[in-house]
């Protein structure tokens, strides 16, 4: 009687909940973020830019291999919840840790060529949360700085540091694990040093987008980096060559730096020399847009050029107020599904949210006031 009615009762997954491991593999650090689902399954995500859709055996397979669980113990567990012999589970799990410690240690390996792990069509399975929170701490400018694009009219009031922290701390019991600090220029708020270290302190992924003119005072970069900042995009000023000098000054440390360039009718001429000279400095990672639809076929042409310099093209991180950026260009040529609202999403100063940044859409929520999964229905 207890053997047939183990056959009809019904699995019951690991609890819906978040894990994050911060390791190192071969000397370079890694971090791992878990989103288990209630029903089963989860999003495995490796170093905040692979994502893995997992099936409820895989999810746990991950589970434990966060937690750092003795694979036999592990091989225990996973049969006796999905009733398969410990023998094939223990194998099963000794594979699925090797493919994953090869997808850490080679961050451009395809994981569906290489690994056999299912393919997914980016953002297009569900998510249960977004995977990236973009932060625009101030709308506020370098003086100088041109402001018309900045929506300023929109906010009356910055969040302090107080309720920025809430923030993040809501982003992620929701379960996000991927935050980019944006603006206006965020490195104009004297507290995004504590801020960075509330999200080092949770566990999260920290992007900051800049202007990157601050950086280049190493004292200040050492102290983001000391903190817990993991990757800048820079937003390159080529006729500025103060943001040259703040390029090569983030090159040398260990952070994950990509280059974003607005192509402009003003600089169209000008800018494949702008690549070749990115090139030269030994940057890897490029960010391209325009500033309108009318030099799409130029864009595609330069973004032709920088593949054959060896820079690796980054078009899903977060671009200000460009008509036709990266993810949109993406999406025109390679029917890309939008990615707003779903797998990203944007927070103004006040805390409102929009489903992207440079968007001027309905506002789904205020991130600070109202509850998670209101915000959550307005985006559906």
């Amino acid at each position: 009687m207890n053997f047939i009615t183990r056959l009809f009762t019904r699995v019951k997954p690991l609890p819906e909940a978040t894990h994050q491991l911060k390791a190192v593999q071969d000397e370079k650090p890694y971090r791992l973020h878990l989103r288990l689902r209630g029903e089963g399954g989860g999003v495995l995500v490796v170093n905040a830019s692979t994502v893995l859709h997992l099936n409820p055996t895989a999810a746990e397979y991950a589970y434990h291999f966060i937690q750092g669980t003795d694979p036999e113990e592990a091989a225990r567990q996973v049969a006796a919840r999905y009733r398969v012999d410990r023998k094939t589970a223990l194998t099963d799990y000794a594979g699925f840790t090797e493919r994953i410690r090869a997808l850490i240690a080679t961050p451009d390996l395809d994981p569906v060529s290489f690994l056999d792990f299912e393919r997914v069509a980016p953002h297009s399975a569900e998510l249960g949360a977004p995977l990236r929170l973009d932060c625009a701490l101030t709308y506020e400018l370098p003086p100088g700085a041109e402001r018309d694009s900045t929506p300023l009219k929109r906010v009356e009031r910055e969040l302090t540091t107080e309720e920025w922290q809430a923030v993040l701390d809501k982003a992620w019991g929701a379960g996000i694990p991927h935050i980019t600090f944006t603006g206006g220029e965020p490195t104009l708020r004297a507290d995004l040093p504590v801020l960075i270290a509330h999200v080092e302190k949770i566990g999260q992924v920290c992007g900051l987008l800049t202007d990157g003119l601050k950086l280049a005072d190493k004292e200040y970069l050492h102290m983001l980096l000391q903190t817990g900042l993991d990757h800048v995009l820079l937003v390159l000023q080529p006729e500025n060559e103060d943001s040259w000098r703040a390029v090569e000054a983030i090159l040398p440390e260990d952070l994950f730096l990509t280059v974003h360039l607005t192509i402009t009718a003003e600089n169209l001429n000008s800018a494949p020399q702008y690549l070749d000279r990115l090139a030269t400095t030994g940057l890897q990672n490029l960010s391209l847009s325009s500033s309108g639809a009318s030099l799409d076929g130029e864009l595609r042409a330069l973004r032709d050029q920088a593949g054959h310099l060896g820079l690796n093209l980054r078009w899903d991180l977060p671009v200000p107020y460009s008509e036709a950026n990266p993810v949109t260009l993406e999406t025109k040529e390679d029917d890309v599904p939008a990615g707003a609202g779903r797998a990203w999403m944007y927070v103004e100063p006040d805390g409102d949210v929009l489903t992207a940044q440079g968007t001027a859409g309905r506002v789904l929520g205020n991130f600070l006031r109202d509850p998670w999964d209101t915000i959550q229905k307005q985006a559906a």
